[in-house]
């Protein structure tokens, strides 16, 4: 057996395994406002592409999810509504912040909107 097609074989269940993680924090971002949900799918995407080519596919035949996924992977591209949405969630995550546990802590939200906001606004559209 050759060493390249050993490390494959090890490599595909770990691939599989981490993919069905990505796809379960996926999941629960598209429950949880705060949570984003399609950087995980792209994440569970990368490594079904791996080690599942037919999880990969039903991930990119959503029909909710499956468009965001194809946008990014091809054009690098973030919906206006989804960059409004996104950006929205990380300020109302900053407001909760301040209410619940107040200065300084708020500091590390609004460091985030910043950082991540700024990011995803300048994505293409």
């Amino acid at each position: 057996m050759r060493r390249g097609s050993l490390r494959g074989d090890v490599r595909r269940p770990l691939y599989k395994g981490l993919g069905f993680v990505a796809l379960g924090l996926g999941a629960i971002g598209a429950a949880l406002p705060i949570m984003p949900t399609v950087p995980f799918l792209l994440l569970a995407v990368y490594f079904f592409a791996r080690s599942s080519p037919e999880l990969e596919q039903k991930i990119l035949d959503h029909p909710h999810w499956g468009p965001h996924v194809k946008d990014w992977r091809e054009r690098r591209a973030i919906s206006r509504r989804s960059k409004t949405m996104a950006i929205g969630a990380m300020a109302t995550g900053a407001v909760f912040t301040w209410f619940t546990l107040g200065h300084p802590w708020y500091w590390i939200s609004v460091a985030v909107l910043v950082v991540c906001g700024s990011w995803i606004a300048t994505r293409n559209e």
